[in-house]
């Protein structure tokens, strides 16, 4: 079983971000930083356009002993945002794209916070 932290997760998140952030164009990232793209364009191809992971052992073993924390992640989220939890919590894989993608909107607004202080 993977004794992974919930820091260790969000540090995988930051570097799957950062992968992303790594392959855009030198124009496209301007346009990021300059405000002609919403950030939230990024967020949307990080973290909603694909599987953060597919499979479900996969999925198992990046989750290992945090699966619980990430599940009152989730449902928070949902609770406060939709007013119900829409995830199924019996699918290891549709709690990892969850998780990442509440969590990349949080490593997205990191990113252009210290992109945009840069800038100004």
């Amino acid at each position: 079983m993977n004794n992974k932290t919930i820091e260790q997760l969000q540090a995988d998140i930051r570097e799957h971000l950062a992968d992303r952030w790594d392959e855009l164009s030198i124009i496209e990232r301007a346009e990021y930083i300059s405000g002609v793209r919403d950030w939230t364009e990024l967020h949307h191809d990080a973290f909603n356009s694909d599987y953060y992971i597919i499979g479900t052992w996969k999925a198992q073993q990046w989750l290992g002993a945090c699966v619980f924390e990430v599940m009152e992640v989730i449902r928070e989220y949902e609770n406060d945002y939709f007013g119900e939890v829409t995830t199924d919590f019996s699918d290891p894989e549709a709690v990892v794209n969850m998780y990442t993608y509440i969590q990349g909107e949080q490593v997205v607004q990191e990113l252009a916070s210290r992109y945009q202080s840069e800038a100004a």
